[in-house]
């Protein structure tokens, strides 16, 4: 060594523990529909508190049953067929449907809790009001659809697909409701009201319920307003069911003919009178009886959009005070309703937003599901966005702005890139934080 220099020694580089994961959030996919699996660290044990919220997959989607059970049988395996809440957020077949399909796999998980809104309380006399509305519009919208595809109408077709999201073929989403009722066998379903909070088994995590707000006004806004629009699209609002209602009633003095005056169209065309007279080519101006029908689809439009907005939106606060939203499918009026909104503890709704760092989107991506000012806009901390579609098959649906476009770059921009669409593989943006199977989305925070 020369004379005059120091001899150095290279320290050894110690590797450092991975900072402790708060909480991994599970997204099924491959499929239109909702279904996750929260699980977050015990703090005096090594086992982990599991809340699965959801089961459900568009109507009409192949090997629908097998898709349900794959889902189910996953999330028996990875929680040792324990999970202490179920959540169930509103009574949509792509949200509810797994409950029927996949009822073997579902005696594989012990549950010790099933979370539902006060809108789905049968006991509750407001929850009784809406549902006695709901189903005299869906037993009304039922007799429209016959008419109009016996009428060979094309509005039979958008009807139909509106109407699949309270099943079909004799399986019903109010079925499936009663079963998820039932999977929590000794505890019984617990209804929470917005601005509740409750303590996740012993993980230092709470959950706030911030809706469905129980203001009728705001629960029956779905859609943003023609002056302000609140979120990242316009669109036209519903029409009253009045006049469906009229046009259905056999014998209502504004419908001009009785049901036992009135001829199929089907047979009528098979009538020489009819064909030779009152059929021919260019002169279906003339003909008055779908006129009565003509409401059948913005009705159904707008009972679904109720139905969405009777969502019930869990924000998960982890013990650092970092917050999971899971919106369901709210719409306009539920959000509005989190900024009044106090918490037990004095803190409002736009204070959990500010916290969010996950945001599952609501109703798939689409128009009024997600406030722009207040909803996204209050998410400065946002770091994960997860949207449940199938772009494919809502375009075969016709539902051409599920996602919508503005709303999915809005939220690459806040997530700087992190969004996890359930149609796509991961984004690189996501590596590191993100597992991918053909089955799954976990991402660890």
């Amino acid at each position: 060594m020369a004379k005059g220099k120091k001899k150095t020694t290279r320290k050894s580089r110690v590797a450092l523990p991975p900072p402790p994961r708060r909480a991994r959030v599970r997204m099924y996919r491959g499929f239109f529909g909702d279904c996750f699996l929260v699980s977050i660290p015990r703090e005096h044990d090594a086992t982990e508190a599991h809340l699965m919220i959801d089961c459900g997959i568009l109507l009409g989607t192949p090997n629908a049953e097998t898709r349900m059970t794959e889902c189910v049988d996953d999330i028996a395996r990875a929680t040792g067929g324990k999970v202490d809440v179920l959540a169930v957020t509103h009574e949509h077949w792509d949200h509810v449907s797994g409950f029927l399909q996949a009822t073997d796999a579902f005696e594989k998980i012990e549950f010790g809790a099933v979370w539902m809104s006060w809108a789905e309380n049968p006991d509750d006399p407001q929850a009784r009001k809406l549902d006695k509305a709901r189903d005299q519009a869906l037993t009304m919208l039922g007799l429209a659809e016959a008419q109009l595809g016996l009428a060979g109408a094309p509005e039979a077709e958008p009807l139909a697909a509106i109407l699949s999201f309270f099943g079909a073929a004799g399986r019903t989403t109010r079925e499936a409701m009663k079963t998820a009722r039932g999977l929590a066998k000794e505890a019984g379903p617990c209804y929470l009201e917005p601005g509740a909070t409750l303590n996740l088994a012993d993980t230092g995590a709470r959950v706030h319920v911030l809706g469905p707000p129980r203001d009728e006004k705001l629960l029956l806004r779905s859609q943003p307003s023609s002056t302000n629009p609140e979120t990242f699209h316009f669109a036209l609002d519903g029409v009253d069911p009045t006049d469906l209602a009229k046009c259905l009633n056999a014998d209502d003095p504004d419908v001009p003919f009785v049901r036992r005056w009135r001829i199929p169209m089907p047979l009528a065309r098979t009538m020489p009178f009819f064909r030779e007279r009152l059929d021919a080519a260019g002169e279906e101006w003339r003909r008055i009886e779908m006129a009565w029908l003509e409401g059948a689809t913005e009705l159904a439009l707008k009972l679904d959009a109720n139905t969405n907005n009777s969502s019930l939106v869990l924000a998960i606060e982890l013990a650092n005070g970092e917050v999971l939203l899971f919106a369901g499918d709210a719409q306009v009026g539920n959000w509005l309703s989190w900024q009044d909104l106090t918490l037990p503890d004095g803190r409002k709704g736009p204070d959990l937003l500010a916290r969010t760092v996950l945001y599952k989107v609501g109703h798939h991506g689409s128009h009024n599901a997600t406030l722009r000012e207040k909803g996204l806009m209050q998410m400065t901390d946002l770091r994960v966005a997860m949207i449940p579609v199938d772009q494919d098959t809502a375009r075969r649906r016709r539902w051409t702005r599920i996602p919508l476009d503005s709303l999915v770059k809005e939220l690459q921009t806040k997530t700087k890139g992190c969004v996890l669409r359930s149609d796509e593989d991961a984004p690189p943006e996501t590596e590191g934080m993100v597992t991918q199977t053909p089955l799954y989305f976990d991402v660890l925070l």
